[in-house]
């Protein structure tokens, strides 16, 4: 049975920057809760940020993937720099979900540490641009399939087929 990692927010945890969940319902999810599939976490708590905490962008760029490199930096809206606390928790996440064995992710888009195909555009001018967060962007370098709370369903079939596979191995 594979196991899912999930963003705190998402289950409903009031951890995001501005101190708020993002909670998604879903049978499945229920489901999944009962089986002790869902590893719930998140990268910015882990990381050592308070909830509530300023809001912050990947800069210059809108790629996890720079901000790994070191080429791009994670500013909260002050002018702090956190890119390491945001590399840190990615470690974390992944360090998370290789312990438990997770072979998915279901995480928050738009955030600068889950967003899998959207991140907000460095400017604090709430508008968001194509992009991937730096936990998300770390997951999926490591083979673990990244989804975000708007591909719930693909998640489900993907889950399902892994099962399947699961099964007709001997």
């Amino acid at each position: 049975m594979q196991k899912i990692l999930f963003s705190a927010c998402l289950c409903g945890f009031p951890v995001r920057y501005n101190g708020s969940a993002k909670q998604i319902v879903s049978e499945q999810l229920d489901l999944w809760r009962q089986q002790n599939r869902l590893v719930t976490f998140c990268p910015e708590l882990a990381a050592g940020f308070s909830t509530p905490r300023p809001p912050a962008e990947i800069q210059p760029s809108f790629m996890g993937q720079q901000v790994i490199a070191h080429s791009a930096t994670v500013l909260e809206s002050t002018g702090n720099d956190v890119t390491q606390r945001y590399i840190l928790g990615a470690w974390l996440a992944l360090q998370m979900a290789q312990q438990h064995h997770c072979r998915f992710a279901l995480l928050t888009e738009g955030s600068p540490s889950c967003g899998k195909h959207r991140v907000y555009d460095g400017n604090f001018s709430h508008q968001s641009r194509a992009g991937m967060g730096v936990t998300a962007e770390l997951l999926a370098r490591h083979g673990i399939e990244v989804f975000s709370e708007h591909e719930l369903l693909l998640l489900c079939q993907r889950v399902a087929e892994s099962d399947k596979q699961a099964i007709e191995i001997p």
